[in-house]
């Protein structure tokens, strides 16, 4: 009776979607309509899981498509053997690309086998650690901020601090969505999140499911709305603690992005 359950669970958790999403940004430049960007997130390497598979099959789904931006949004690896597996998938991109850490990557999480591997730089990635860079995207300039998670923690993180007004996109790349009810109004245009791996383990029911490790969770996937900005919450790709998903399938998701 057990070993069917675990065994779908363990299925699960490397049956990766891929999915794409026309996202409405307020106050969007027209020069930027159609935009995409790959959003992925929670990897876990370094740790047993058919995750590691979703991670790989992400990755090589990203180095298939033509994408303007990639984002990841933190928990990179839970164990300092992922670290080599990591930067195998990261060295063929070729589009600009923007990470954050998370808990996992500085060992404060409620895994006990989590271990950080001290990352410090993702090249060709560029890391961003309560730092902002601005490229330029279709003759206009993005502006990417990222919040380092020790900082959030111990709330001494200031993004709207590094705010350019003058930007004619602005997003924000934080590990924990709960950053979405700090911000100013009429800031950063574009959130993206991850973490909560749209619970991992849940239990569904006729109008929804049971996230058993965030049950009373507000922002657990998907797209959320508030004072002028949009927020996407990735369900991520690999998993923690236990090696399995249930109803919570791992998701690389590519945002098309529009104005509003």
């Amino acid at each position: 009776m057990v070993a069917l359950p675990l065994s779908w669970g363990w299925f699960e958790a490397g049956w990766v979607r891929f999915r794409r999403l026309e996202l409405a940004v307020p106050e969007l430049d027209g020069a930027l309509a159609g935009l995409r960007m790959l959003h992925l997130s929670d990897f876990h390497l370094g740790m047993p899981s058919r995750g590691e598979r979703a991670v790989d099959r992400a990755f090589g789904w990203a180095a298939s498509t033509d994408a303007d931006l990639i984002v990841i949004t933190g928990d990179l690896v839970s164990r300092p053997r992922g670290e080599s597996e990591l930067r195998r998938l990261l060295q063929p991109l070729s589009v600009p690309t923007y990470a954050v850490l998370g808990n996992h990557d500085v060992e404060h999480s409620r895994d006990p086998f989590s271990r950080s591997a001290g990352l410090l730089d993702l090249s060709p990635a560029r890391l961003l650690v309560d730092e902002a860079d601005t490229i330029e995207l279709r003759g206009r300039r993005v502006q990417i901020v990222g919040v380092d998670p020790r900082s959030f923690r111990q709330g001494l993180s200031h993004p709207d601090g590094l705010l350019d007004p003058a930007a004619d996109l602005r997003i924000l790349l934080c590990h924990f969505p709960k950053v979405f009810d700090s911000l100013a109004a009429n800031g950063f245009q574009l959130v993206l999140a991850g973490h909560m791996h749209d619970g991992q383990i849940t239990v569904p029911y006729v109008t929804g499911k049971l996230r058993l490790a965030h049950p009373g969770a507000r922002y657990t996937t998907g797209l959320y709305t508030r004072q002028n900005a949009v927020m996407h919450v990735s369900p991520g790709l690999g998993t923690t603690l236990v090696p399995f998903r249930f109803f919570a399938r791992p998701e690389a998701t590519e945002l098309v992005l529009q104005p509003s």
